[in-house]
């Protein structure tokens, strides 16, 4: 969360539809923790084809979730994992 909110205009605020924790930038939602190693972005159909994306196995929260969906599931268990969640917030963020 520290790394989230460094970025300038990002802030968390208890999810009214996901329950837990949800990111805003500038006051509209992109993003929301399922849990303390995953979090659920709007990336876009496009950012998530040019970065090609894949979504998770086993997805406990959106086990049907259509490849073609906007959003994607990003699991993280370690510092390399971290940057790249944090990375794929900075995408989230430049597509609102």
């Amino acid at each position: 969360m520290r790394k989230l909110e460094a970025i300038e205009g990002v802030m968390a605020k208890p999810s009214s539809v996901a329950g837990g924790t949800a990111l805003f930038f500038c006051g509209k939602e992109f993003g929301h923790f399922h849990h303390d190693r995953e979090l659920d972005l709007r990336l876009t159909k496009k950012v998530i084809q040019a970065m090609a994306l894949k979504h998770p196995e086993g997805s406990v929260h959106h086990p049907s979730r259509s490849a073609s969906s906007p959003w994607m599931e990003v699991r993280y268990d370690d510092a390399a994992g971290v940057q790249r969640a944090v990375a794929l917030v900075r995408a989230a963020i430049e597509q609102l």
